[in-house]
């Protein structure tokens, strides 16, 4: 079956022909066409979710784990403007997302027509490419257009959106696609276009050998990163040099006993003369954001001579003194460095790495007696994740916290560090969950797991999902950072609140357990990831007046 609407089954068609997989819908009647015919593809999986801002963070979820683009539709008016969050998200992370909204016809928009905005090039600040299909176009031109938008998200690694108007009636069906549709995308290429790999030339590899060769002090930093066994493995190559460090985050998915995991608890409390002593010569970047504020404000005013940034699409000035952007895949380029590089006896490795030690040490004296806040939770929490998890975290303080501790190697990491937005942690971390069929995890905020708890309001999350909601009765980073305090306006900043997740977890049919100090927490924890019929919300409660305390203590400390 199809709809009758030419322009719906072109987009379909061409949709299913570059890969397309899933589409996520959101109810409606003008996107209709669409929805007969993405639910009668069988080379398409469709979901159904009511909020389009949930609808489009599960289907970035997808996205995030299969890095192939995911379709989301919805109708027209306000619909189309509840996906932006998402839509920046993908956009700054680089991820493939195919957005298509319903819209009336041209001459029904702005003459008070119901349901109606100006749908026309509305995301254009943070898509790729974008499409306003017409209703008497013909078929050649529309497939164009959509070719255009389709190949981006898929070479690009981003957003795309495709407007389409359609008129009414918007339900008819018919039981064969237009011949015209049938013909054109059967003399089309079967498979989508790949990302080129780029290659440095040999001039440009050249240079960048003799740089490498003759720094004394090497700083690699990697951001939000997928795992990758060739760049793990290009890294281990290189950190034999005792001139080359190499800083992670959680979010870099890449582990090693001499990388450095835990930045800020290394350069939190540096003096001047040490800063100077870890100016790199050169610094190598690649990956997405890195949270840590220390190390920007680090490298912003202690400037390496040259700084390189590694990624095959995009260019991130981000400590404002960029060198070089070398565009082409981290591990190739690391690769063909090591092969020629001459590995220097320095003691920067040596030193920093004995540095780190230390602090390691006094972070576990440290724990060992600290009281039940925030930062022991996370500690708990980390260790009592089951091996080969994915581990998805939500921003604001908890992708803080779990910047001091190390990562089971075992584990992959995520968070939605493009926007760094609170509002879509949950939908995305089902959405991941759905596509990888691996045993997630969620680590939330209570604020975080509030604002988007209609991301529950969702029929596919696997029984093995995890939720822990770590409550702090609102906004606890607003406590950690120097500046709310100092104003009479702290209630305003940190939303302070009453509720728990436990009505929440019985509307949505999960299991729900709480806990409220160090030993609820470990009892919870024995039995939380084992397999039951249900989802499952652990709530840890915590006291805000304590957390702020606490955590400026274990800086102190360390």
């Amino acid at each position: 079956m199809h709809s009758n609407k030419v322009l719906a089954q072109l987009v379909v068609a061409t949709c299913s022909r570059y890969g397309i997989q899933r589409v996520v819908i959101s109810p409606g009647s003008r996107n209709a066409p669409l929805t007969v015919d993405f639910s009668n593809n069988s080379k398409i999986t469709s979901y159904s979710v009511v909020d389009e801002r949930c609808a489009a963070f599960f289907a970035l979820g997808m996205a995030q784990q299969t890095q192939e683009p995911v379709a989301i539709v919805c109708t027209s008016g306000s619909a189309v403007l509840n996906y932006y969050p998402a839509i920046a998200e993908a956009f700054y992370s680089n991820i493939p997302l195919v957005v298509i909204s319903a819209d009336r016809p041209a001459h029904l928009i702005d003459i008070g027509d119901g349901q109606t905005i100006r749908q026309q090039n509305v995301f254009e600040n943070h898509v790729l490419y974008s499409v306003n299909l017409e209703v008497d176009a013909t078929i050649t031109a529309s497939n164009t257009l959509l070719r255009k938008a389709l190949q981006a998200a898929v070479v690009q690694k981003g957003p795309v959106h495709i407007n389409v108007p359609f008129d009414e009636p918007l339900y008819e069906t018919v039981a064969e696609r237009h011949p015209e549709v049938s013909a054109l995308l059967t003399n089309e290429a079967l498979h989508a276009p790949k990302q080129k790999t780029s290659v440095v030339s040999g001039l440009q590899q050249e240079k960048f050998q003799q740089a490498w060769n003759s720094a004394n002090k090497k700083l690699i930093l990697i951001g939000v990163n997928s795992s990758d066994t060739a760049l793990q493995e290009a890294l281990n190559l290189l950190v034999e040099d005792s001139s080359v460090l190499v800083f992670t985050e959680s979010t870099s998915n890449v582990y090693h006993s001499k990388f450095v995991h835990s930045i800020d608890q290394l350069i939190y409390s540096l003096s001047a003369t040490e800063f100077e002593a870890l100016q790199p010569d050169l610094l190598v970047t690649l990956g997405g954001m890195v949270v840590s504020k220390k190390i920007k404000q680090f490298l912003r005013k202690y400037t390496p001579k040259k700084h390189w940034h590694i990624d095959a699409i995009k260019s991130m000035d981000t400590y404002h003194c960029l060198s070089d952007f070398i565009q082409a895949s981290p591990a190739a380029f690391f690769k063909q460095l090591d092969g020629n590089s001459l590995v220097k006896e320095r003691s920067y490795q040596k030193d920093w790495l004995q540095k780190k030690a230390e602090k390691e040490a006094g972070h576990r004296t440290f724990l060992a007696k600290a009281p039940h806040a925030d930062v022991t939770v996370v500690a708990q929490v980390l260790q009592s994740i089951p091996k080969g998890s994915q581990l998805q975290l939500s921003n604001s303080s908890l992708i803080r916290y779990t910047q001091l501790f190390p990562i089971d190697t075992s584990l992959t990491v995520f968070c939605n560090r493009g926007t760094s937005g609170i509002d879509g942690s949950t939908s995305t971390a089902i959405g991941a969950a759905v596509a990888s069929e691996t045993p997630t995890v969620l680590l939330t905020g209570d604020l975080s797991f509030l604002y988007d708890s209609n991301g529950l309001w969702n029929n596919y999350i696997p029984s093995s999902f995890r939720i822990i909601v770590v409550n702090n009765a609102g906004g606890g980073i607003f406590r950690c950072i120097p500046g709310p305090k100092t104003t009479n306006a702290l209630s305003y900043f940190e939303t302070p609140h009453q509720f728990t997740a436990e009505y929440l977890s019985k509307m949505y049919n999960f299991a729900y357990q709480s806990a409220d100090d160090a030993m609820s927490l470990q009892n919870a924890l024995a039995t939380f990831y084992k397999q039951g019929a249900q989802p499952k919300i652990l709530e840890v409660f915590t006291t805000k007046d304590l957390n702020d305390v606490v955590l400026a203590d274990y800086f102190k400390s360390i």
